[in-house]
This record gives C-alpha cells, structure tokens and sequence, in this order.
C-alpha cells in the first residue's frame, strides 16, 4: 500500500514545471535587456538618432559651443540667465508652448531662430513677418543674399514655408521663391529674430546635403546654444479614470474580481491518478444486432432485412471483387457472377430482385437469402 503525498510535496510536483518556466522566462528577459542603449526618439530629438533627429547637429555643435537642451520656457530662461552675453535661442515645436511662455521668452530679447514657428510666435517675436506660403520640399534654394551665415553656407534644402515682411520693415531675406524667402532676419529691440521655414536640413539624414550643415551652425553661431524642444503640457488636477468611475461600479469589481479568482482555483485544480472501475452491466457484442432485428420483426419489416442482408454481403465481397462503393449494378453482377461461375441472372435476382421482392415475402423466403448469401460468401474466401 503506497503512503499518501504529504501537503508539501503535492505543492511541488503541481508548481515545478510552472516555476521553472517563470524562472526561464525572467532570466531570458534579464539577458535580452543587457547592453539595450534606448536612443530617445522623435522629430528633431536632440538625441535621436532617427532620419528626422537632430542628434548630428546637436554633437558636431558641441564641439566648438555649449548646447544647452531644455524642454520648457521655464528652463529656457534659467539656461539664457546662466549663459551670459553671447547666446542664442534656438525654438522647435513652439506649438507646446502657452501664449504667456512665448511672451515671456519675447521679453527676454535674446538672439532667437524661430523653426516653423505658428502665427502667434511669430507675432511676439517678430511683428510684421508673415507666413506667405510654401515650396516644394525637395526644391534647394540659393541663398541669393546678405546675410552672412547664408552667404557662407551657400544653397541649402530649406524649401518649406516662407515669410514677408511688413512694407517699409527693415528685414534680410534669403533663400527667395516665389511666394517670399525661406529665411528672414529681423530685428527684436536690442537683438534680432531669425526665422526659418523648415527643419528639414538639420536632421540626421539631410545635415551632410549642400550647405545645410553651414547653414545650421552659422544662424547658431554663438558661445552658448539654448535648443529649445518643449514637451506636451500635461494637465494639473486632471481625474484618472478609476476617479471617473462611480463608487458603485469599483465596489461592485470587488466581487467580480474575487469570483474569477475562485473560478480560476477551481477551474486550474490538478487532476488526480486515475482510478480504474469496473462496469456494472456486461453487454454482449451482439446486443445491437439482436435488437435491430427485433425491431424488424415487430414491425414486418422483411424489406428492410433483406436489405440489410445484401448490403452486409457486398460489403464483405467488394473488396475481394476489386470493386468500388459507386459501381453499377451491372459490374457486381458480371464481376461476381464471373468469380462464382454462376448465370449473371441468377445473381442479379439474387443481389437486385425485381419488386416486389420475392424473398422478402415471409420468414422462410428471407432465410434461404441469408442462406444463399453466406453459401456465396464462403466460396469467395
């Protein structure tokens, strides 16, 4: 008689194969993080090295100045105060911004490239520029002006959008198309605000086209760069969903929860040994058979007998004819009668009476066609 398992054991031969997955699964998980340098990652990223990143500009400036990545107005002002004199502001993404932080960084009047700005930035800090339409964006342009940071840069991919300046506005115009310039330089009290249409030639994939690189670093050209990329403002005081939902519905979880957790336990039992049981009726193989027949009887179904006794024929001869299931009658007959020596028109009387059916007249009839059935079957084997 074997020992019963004791509780501790049970607990480890049902959670063995479970834990060594989990085990496998975390130490699998813990080699496929090792040595995974995540690289930031979006449009003009000062660290990304994507196609549309700024990650090439921002380290070959670092080589010559200090670059100072900020993500909101805030820091920008705390970085502008700790550079001193010679900085400039550089804006990306100035949509993020609030109208009183792009105000506030107007007020400061420090040397500023505005990339892509909207009308309102554009409005504080450089009144009287307006967006006056686009270009194509795989047109380069020639710089075709004074501005000394474009004339020495030379054509550069910066078609995209284009500016004016107000009639009698004392502004510097490069890079012309047809509908304004791609960039213009005006002044902003004490400093000046240079606007730019496009990022495009200042990412990782377009810097080393034309004069792009020049013309980046030459509108930056200063001891210290503030880059300016403001991340999305995310409300205060903002109500996560579990508080928008109402207190009967979480406390109606509570159940539902504990529920599935009991479904769960029941549902996930180990199954135990299985144990074997003997039946409580013996039933003979025959059973069915008797019990058809019995049926047959009962209801004079001597048709249907005798039916069933030539199908039970030609299934046990089909095979040893080379027979197929959707052969004529004809075949079976002529194939079976060739195999017997026998008359086909016996047997075809035999396997396919004519109606009605003479050998489903009475008892005795339906006998001698089982008879003559199995008399056939024996000389077959």
């Amino acid at each position: 008689m074997s020992t019963p398992e004791t509780g501790w054991r049970r607990v480890w031969r049902a959670g063995r194969i479970p834990g060594a997955v989990l085990i496998v699964l975390v130490v699998v998980a813990v080699l496929a993080s090792l040595g995974d340098d995540q690289f930031p990652q979006g449009h003009m990223e000062p660290g990304s090295v994507d196609p549309e990143g700024g990650r090439a500009l921002v380290e070959t400036m670092r080589e010559d100045r200090d670059v100072h990545v900020v993500r909101s107005a805030g820091d920008a002002e705390e970085a502008l105060g700790e550079a001193g004199g010679d900085a400039v502001l550089t804006v990306f993404l100035d949509h993020r911004m609030e109208p009183g932080e792009v105000r506030t960084l107007a007020d400061l009047e420090v040397d500023t490239v505005l990339v892509q700005p909207t009308l309102q930035t554009l409005g504080e800090f450089a009144p009287g520029v307006d967006m006056s339409g686009r270009t194509e964006s795989d047109e380069t342009l020639d710089a075709a002006c004074d501005l000394p940071a474009a004339e020495a840069a030379g054509p550069a991919d910066v078609a995209g959008e284009v500016y004016d300046a107000a009639p009698g506005q004392a502004s510097t115009e490069c890079y012309a198309a047809a509908a304004g310039s791609a960039v213009i330089q005006v002044e902003h009290g004490a400093a000046t605000t240079t606007v730019v249409g496009t990022d495009h030639f200042m990412t990782n994939t377009e810097l080393p086209d034309e004069g792009n690189a020049a013309l980046a670093m030459n509108l930056m050209a200063a001891e210290d760069v503030v880059w300016l990329r403001p991340e999305p403002h995310v409300p205060e005081d903002s109500a996560t969903l579990a508080e928008l939902l109402p207190q009967g519905l979480r406390w109606a979880a509570v159940p539902l929860a504990a529920a599935l957790v009991l479904l769960a336990l029941w549902r996930g039992r180990r199954l135990g040994a299985l144990v074997p049981e003997s039946l409580p009726v013996v039933v003979r193989a025959s059973e069915t058979t008797e019990g058809r027949a019995g049926l047959y009887r009962s209801r004079r179904a001597r048709d249907r007998a005798a039916a069933a006794l030539r199908t039970g024929f030609l299934d046990r001869v089909s095979g040893k004819l080379g027979l197929r299931p959707d052969d004529p009658p004809e075949t079976v007959v002529s194939a079976l009668a060739a195999r017997l020596g026998e008359d086909p028109a016996h047997v075809g009387a035999l396997l396919y009476p004519d109606h009605p059916d003479p050998y489903a007249g009475g008892d005795e009839a339906l006998n001698r066609l089982a008879e003559e059935l199995d008399e056939r079957s024996r000389r077959l084997r």
